[in-house]
């Protein structure tokens, strides 16, 4: 079988987005755009994929990391003279080239598959995804001859009065036979309107040399044009926000206002999962079934177990088991990792900590670096004081156990099974199985005390 390969341009800088960044590695939900032309590139077939940068590409380079292969486009002179920098390593591909846009987000792995299939049913040289505009103007036409084999594009500076009229329009999106892209790239010439190599020229030298060229049509205009500007970025980013939330509502997933609803491309959601407004799933966050999440909710990178809830909070790389609860307006950090049945409530903290089944922490706590049993109550205000502005140490709290309200816990410490910390206690030694721990100083009361403000007050009598 064929390989397949891609290519992707993304040297451009983007002066409408006015912007210190490259254009590429403007946001869509949680991704720089291209990342999801390189996932579409991926699942379409290709096994290697190459990259062309060119403004601050160090930065497109750190971004996107070393998976993939990198070449360097000093000079803006083209599509042509980009493909042209990626020669070399063309040489060493067999098989068939995509080449793709890094600033087309929406490019389906459907309609690249579509496309290289064409190619290869036909025994063409390429094959051209193609569309059709009612304005088609700033774009190149597609020129065909009799049979609908395509021998050429010309671009909109160039084109006469007759061929500004054709709707069918070039989307930059291309499917080549490897060896005869790299014979026709020999011809390509800057005379033109722009002063540029123009990629698009060699499909008139294939044709000229009696190869095939034929075109794809795609009605999804959409897919294939790129934001330009902040706004086009921002309804870019709405059609990708639909396009996600219509397939998980297709695959059993509820959502309550999809308009109010940020689901990230990898995320994974499984059936019955209810999802309320202004909610962000983001990253490789997973969901089990029949999960209530949100409002106004955030989760990044995280597991969130069957038939838990969140609602008003959020939770970053963390591990949720199932039928947990979780909020309103707690914050589960990095590292934590709770079993079923567990409570998170209001204006709870949590990091680097693993939690038993059943215990819980109802509210206004702060929990870091601790171990956790199951069954364990956490009272109100109970701090684990796991840092000594040098290094961080464990508090390890075994099953059963009661933590009375207002707890210090002053870590490194151990809380046996089934014991009982008093409220308003600063432990800081191992209080040990069954035991009443209790670290208070004896309560004085000074009767007929006059405060400072009533001793201010008397003075300016």
């Amino acid at each position: 079988m064929l390989k397949l390969s891609s290519l992707i341009l993304a040297a451009g800088q983007g002066t409408r987005m006015k912007s210190s960044y490259p254009k590429v590695l403007h946001q869509l939900l949680d991704r720089p755009m291209l990342s999801y032309v390189a996932d579409a590139a991926k699942r379409a077939g290709s096994e290697q994929i190459a990259i062309v940068v060119g403004f601050k590409g160090e930065q497109v380079i750190s971004a996107l990391g070393d998976e993939y292969h990198y070449l360097w486009q000093r000079e803006q002179l083209g599509t042509g003279h980009a493909v042209m920098m990626a020669q070399e390593l063309l040489e060493q591909f067999e098989g068939d080239l995509l080449i793709l846009y890094g600033d087309t987000p929406l490019i389906r792995e459907e309609t690249l598959r579509r496309l290289v299939a064409l190619k290869r049913e036909k025994a063409a040289a390429a094959a051209i995804l193609t569309t059709k505009l009612e304005n088609p103007t700033g774009y190149g036409r597609m020129l065909r001859n009799e049979a609908g084999d395509i021998v050429g594009i010309i671009e909109d500076k160039d084109a006469n009065i007759e061929q500004k009229l054709i709707t069918e329009v070039n989307t930059g999106v291309y499917c080549f036979e490897i060896k005869t892209l790299l014979e026709a790239l020999k011809t390509l010439s800057p005379k033109n309107a722009q002063g540029e190599y123009y990629l698009t020229d060699v499909f008139q030298v294939m044709a000229e040399r009696g190869l095939r060229v034929v075109g794809l049509i795609t009605e999804a205009a959409a897919e294939v044009m790129g934001p330009n500007d902040r706004i086009q970025l921002a309804n870019t980013e709405q059609l990708l926000r639909a396009t996600i939330n219509e397939k998980w509502m297709r695959l059993g997933v509820t959502f309550q206002d999809p308009n109010f609803t940020y689901i990230g491309a990898e995320v994974e959601l499984a059936a019955d999962v209810t999802i309320l407004p202004g909610t962000f799933l983001l990253g490789k966050t997973k969901v089990g079934a029949g999960c209530i999440l949100g409002p106004h909710t955030r989760i990044v990178d995280s597991e969130i177990g069957e038939n838990s809830t969140v609602q008003f909070s959020q939770i970053i790389e963390a591990k949720i088991g199932a039928e947990n609860t979780v909020g309103p307006f707690a914050y589960l950090r990095p590292g934590t990792k709770s079993a079923s049945q567990v409570k998170f409530g209001d204006f709870v903290e949590v990091k680097n900590t693993t939690i038993g089944n059943g215990s819980k922490i109802p509210h206004l706590s702060y929990i870091g670096d601790a171990e956790i049993g199951a069954g364990v109550n956490i009272g109100a205000g109970t701090i684990t004081c796991n840092y000594d502005g040098v290094n961080k140490y464990r508090t390890v709290i075994h099953d059963d156990a009661f933590i009375g309200s207002n707890t210090n816990l002053v870590a490194p410490v151990v809380v046996g099974k089934g014991a009982t910390i008093g409220a308003g206690s600063t432990i800081n030694n191992e209080v040990p199985e069954k035991a009443l721990g209790i670290a208070r100083s004896r309560q004085e009361n000074l009767l007929n005390w006059v405060s400072p403000r009533e001793r201010n007050l008397k003075k300016r009598e």
